[in-house]
């Protein structure tokens, strides 16, 4: 018998012991051995919860019980959950991780813990809640070279560009009603400024890379400068506007970013839609393959989190490789990326923009004040001094090649 200890007994906690619970048959023939929850830590109780008798508050009755082979640590943030997770790899117990901010800032510093101490640091629910991408790189990609990923990382902000492209509506009344059906937090910056799929990339571009990419290195735009009339230019393009989070191992150096681009209806990712999730990756020998799926939720995120709980019973006293290493990746300057943008100007700057852009493509959708183009490609630095002589733009939306 294997104990389990659950740290926050949140969406995500609960989501836990309900797949063990309920998969509780599956779930012990894979792992080989029979799993149960001990412990649920939490500062509430739970009165009249089936498992409220499983319920502490006090972190050390986990950490002094020997029998407590497993913790998931479901809490969310920095603190406590680093101390936490670092106190128990410590002393040999396993942690499982829904985490991205712990993971994202702190990565590296934890899985060699729990390699100096016999145990393991899994953090598959951490990107892409149930989408299985974590263990397809460190384990089924290893022959490759993969020198790209593209993700549609967040959920909240797929579901409101998902609804502004198909109804026409501005962001502000989208996103109250993504508030209103439990899709956006009460407090959404995370989400529209970029933030989670920032953190995200982060993990898996050190993943790709081998080495630390950190987080705050990445250029990180949101989507609230995103407007009805950007998605009726998409459209006569024939393409959607998706935030991506993308990394880029090039010859000019290793490239990470999140931003919203304009992809034509030929990518795979355009038909990514509504809170799902997907991952793009590109390895030198497979090419191209994506992971798709729910990237967040409940019981999609407490299905990864047990994934990695199982293969922690699996390998007792063992640790499972994991390659990311502390060293710092040196993320390039976002300027020096080259790229076609997506332009809206005032009607009045058109021949201003004529001559310095020169060549373009008019993109016309009978908005009389307003000009929008398309660019040739060029660097960031490039267009960011060529749209300054132009006296500024109304919006610019990078394209996705």
């Amino acid at each position: 018998m294997i104990q389990i200890a659950v740290l926050g007994y949140g969406t995500v906690g609960s989501g836990v012991v309900e797949v063990i619970e309920t998969n509780k048959t599956d779930i012990n023939k894979k792992a080989a051995e029979d799993l149960s929850v001990k412990y649920i830590l939490d500062l509430r109780d739970f009165p009249g919860d089936p498992y409220e008798s499983k319920v502490v508050h006090d972190y050390s009755v986990i950490l002094n019980d020997p029998e407590v082979k497993i913790i998931c640590e479901t809490m969310g943030g920095t603190k406590p959950a680093y101390d936490f997770t670092k106190q128990a790899l410590l002393l040999g117990k396993s942690v499982c991780t829904s985490n991205k901010e712990l993971v994202a800032a702190h990565g590296p510093e934890l899985i060699k813990i729990a390699k100096e101490n016999h145990c393991n640091y899994l953090f598959e629910a951490s990107v892409g809640g149930g989408i299985p991408i974590i263990r397809p790189i460190n384990y089924s990609l290893t022959a490759e070279h993969i020198d790209s990923i593209t993700g549609i990382l967040n959920g909240t902000t797929n579901y409101i560009l998902t609804k502004m492209d198909r109804e026409g509506a501005d962001f502000e009344d989208v996103l109250k009603e993504a508030q209103e059906k439990g899709y956006a937090e009460r407090n959404p910056e995370a989400d529209v400024e970029g933030y989670d799929a920032c953190r995200k990339i982060a993990i898996l571009s050190s993943l790709m890379s081998g080495r630390n990419v950190s987080y705050e290195d990445i250029y990180t735009e949101g989507i609230t400068k995103i407007t009805s009339a950007d998605f009726k230019y998409a459209k006569q393009m024939n393409k959607s506007i998706k935030l991506l989070a993308l990394s880029r191992d090039t010859q000019d150096g290793f490239f990470a970013m999140v931003a919203p681009f304009l992809i034509s209806r030929e990518h795979p990712l355009y038909s990514v839609n509504d809170v799902f999730n997907a991952v793009y990756v590109h390895g030198n020998m497979l090419g191209d393959s994506m992971y798709y799926g729910r990237g967040a939720g409940k019981l999609p995120t407490a299905s990864a989190v047990v994934s990695d709980v199982v293969d922690c019973a699996r390998h007792q006293g063992k640790t499972i490789m994991c390659f990311w290493d502390e060293e710092k990746v040196e993320v390039a300057d976002v300027t020096s990326a080259r790229r076609k943008f997506f332009v809206r100007i005032a009607a009045d700057q058109r021949e201003a923009a004529m001559a310095v852009f020169g060549a373009m493509a008019e993109v016309n959708v009978g908005l009389m004040k307003e000009f929008g183009f398309m660019t040739q490609e060029m660097t960031e630095k490039e267009f960011n001094e060529k749209i300054e002589k132009t006296g500024g733009c109304i919006n610019r939306i990078r394209i996705m090649a």
